[in-house]
């Protein structure tokens, strides 16, 4: 994922979970909100609950991994994905299923909020 797409800033971050738009599944919380650049972008937190920073890194990674591969950044909307400790008791497979699911469920409710305005 180049950085290009990523959301690094703290005030990034809050504005995107400020909006109250998300969908949740048992390994991610997905914030999302309309884009504010030509292409999508993407953050990824991980809470210190789910291990030592060695292994946050190896989350991130894995997450980037995914995403790289689920996502095209053409979508219309940023997003902030938060994850959940359920993480670690799955396979990398599972929750990179879980993943597409929950990107098809975020294009489905912000076409219905682009709808409804």
């Amino acid at each position: 994922m180049k950085k290009a797409y990523r959301i690094c800033k703290n005030y990034e971050f809050s504005s995107i979970i400020h909006k109250q738009n998300f969908i949740k599944s048992s390994s991610f919380i997905c914030y999302f909100q309309p884009k504010e650049e030509e292409h999508n972008r993407i953050g990824i937190s991980v809470s210190k609950k789910l291990g030592n920073a060695v292994c946050r890194n190896k989350i991130k990674r894995q997450v980037r991994s995914m995403v790289d591969e689920i996502f095209d950044f053409q979508e219309e909307f940023d997003v902030v994905l938060i994850v959940r400790p359920v993480y670690l008791k799955k396979s990398f497979g599972e929750n990179k299923e879980e993943l597409k699911v929950d990107r098809e469920k975020m294009k489905r409710k912000s076409k219905e909020k682009r709808g409804k305005k």
